[in-house]
């Protein structure tokens, strides 16, 4: 059997119960799910790269078949180069959907044959969070435990207090 190694992309800053939904259900459906994390220098991040990727290894480590990686640039260019055979897109409601398929009809341009991409729903439990409304709520003083894991909760309580 071909060994699938499987990429989920994005900037997780910070990760969510809603990336941990795609990360576990990804993880059941690969041998190797490589969690990407987008070091985009545009967008202003309340975490760095590293921090980032520290995270989500505390956040899923019960789940053996993960990897934790971070890249700069294109992640056509990083599927390309570690030989990814699908790239996992979550989804939480159909605006998702609408900014997704555009993105994957010009990854899978520049990816060239051999690699696809998978959507997959986010539980209706999870489907309203996202990291910028969360960090937003956070910033604003609001409850965000049950929205974020432990470990995440507690690096944002100690960033802002800095």
């Amino acid at each position: 059997m071909k060994n699938r190694k499987m990429l989920y992309a994005g900037s997780f800053d910070p990760i969510t119960y809603g990336h941990l939904d795609i990360i576990r259900r990804g993880a059941h459906i690969c041998d190797t799910l490589v969690v990407g994390v987008v070091n985009n220098y545009s967008k202003n991040a309340m975490f760095d790269a590293e921090e980032r990727v520290e995270m989500i290894r505390e956040a899923t480590k019960e789940i053996g078949n993960i990897v934790v990686d971070s890249f700069v640039g294109l992640l056509a260019d990083y599927v390309k180069a570690n030989d990814f055979c699908v790239a996992i897109r979550g989804l939480r409601t159909s605006l998702d959907f609408d900014y997704e398929i555009h993105m994957a009809q010009m990854n899978a341009r520049l990816y060239g044959s051999g690699v696809e991409t998978i959507f997959l729903m986010t539980d209706p439990n999870y489907s309203f969070i996202s990291s910028s409304m969360t960090k937003e709520v956070f910033l604003l003083n609001g409850d965000i435990e049950g929205l974020v894991p432990p470990n995440v909760l507690e690096a944002m309580i100690r960033k802002v207090s800095k």
